[in-house]
């Protein structure tokens, strides 16, 4: 079983860009999809050259701005969006599936932005995030996957020093609350099987860091303890473009 994780900066855009091709290529059960800066009718619009698959989407209230989809080669058993709580439910951050053996959830995590501004928000943000994958674990084991905006160790961005406490997305706040869903029972599948290589998935477009790989490992599958056994492999698709995000695949045994 194959997943895919990618933040697509935009669907509409991506279409335009090759990403059917590129989804047909990569032949995933589970394909997610974070940043799709459009409305579910839009994002079904956009994707209907994929109408064979099973899709299920979560807006934002504002148009243009964050969304995060599922695309299922085959029907799950059941969809979910969103954690519960009002003032985290409006973004369309937040969307899953259960499927017989886990539910797996798609995240779009807040950036805490220019300045950090919205650093208390994010703070407050993932630590009810945590709680509500707490939750789910009980139900089912889960497979969380998506854009966290954080790189969690130093070896995940190429410049540590000059941006701790200084860049969103690798403050120490930010990290605490990746660690935090870490300790309740999760595993940064990746990094669990390639400790020491250095990898990114996020280049800034602004200074044209991907031809530098001056990059950011920020996308993740964080796996429940209990189904990394069947963990045989996660793919970097770094020679993927039409993003500032790459792909990242979770391979199933």
């Amino acid at each position: 079983m194959k997943i895919i994780s990618w933040n697509v900066n935009g669907v509409r855009a991506a279409v335009k860009k090759d990403f059917v091709n590129q989804f047909k290529s990569l032949d995933a059960d589970f394909f997610c999809l974070q940043e799709t800066k459009a409305q579910d009718d839009q994002v079904k619009e956009a994707l209907t050259d994929l109408s064979n698959y099973f899709l299920v989407s979560n807006s934002a209230t504002k148009k243009g701005y964050s969304g995060t989809a599922i695309l299922c080669k085959s029907e799950p058993i059941r969809t979910f969006q969103d954690i519960g709580i009002d003032i985290h439910d409006d973004e369309g951050r937040v969307v899953g599936v259960e499927t017989e053996n886990f539910n797996l959830v798609n995240v779009y995590v807040p950036n805490s932005g220019m300045g950090l501004k919205r650093l208390d928000y994010r703070t407050t943000w993932d630590a009810a995030f945590a709680n509500f994958l707490a939750d789910l674990n009980q139900e089912k084991p889960v497979i969380v996957t998506g854009d966290f905006n954080v790189a969690h160790q130093a070896i995940d961005l190429a410049n540590p020093k000059s941006n701790y406490n200084k860049t969103s997305g690798y403050t120490q706040k930010e990290i605490d609350g990746l660690s935090n869903i870490l300790d309740i029972g999760f595993t940064d599948a990746y990094r669990s099987m390639y400790p020491e290589t250095v990898v990114y998935t996020y280049w800034s477009l602004r200074t044209g860091a991907r031809a530098r790989n001056a990059g950011w490992r920020i996308d993740y599958f964080l796996v429940a303890n209990s189904l990394m056994p069947q963990v045989k492999d996660v793919v970097t698709h770094t020679d993927i473009m039409g993003s500032d995000h790459c792909p990242v695949e979770l391979i199933l045994k």
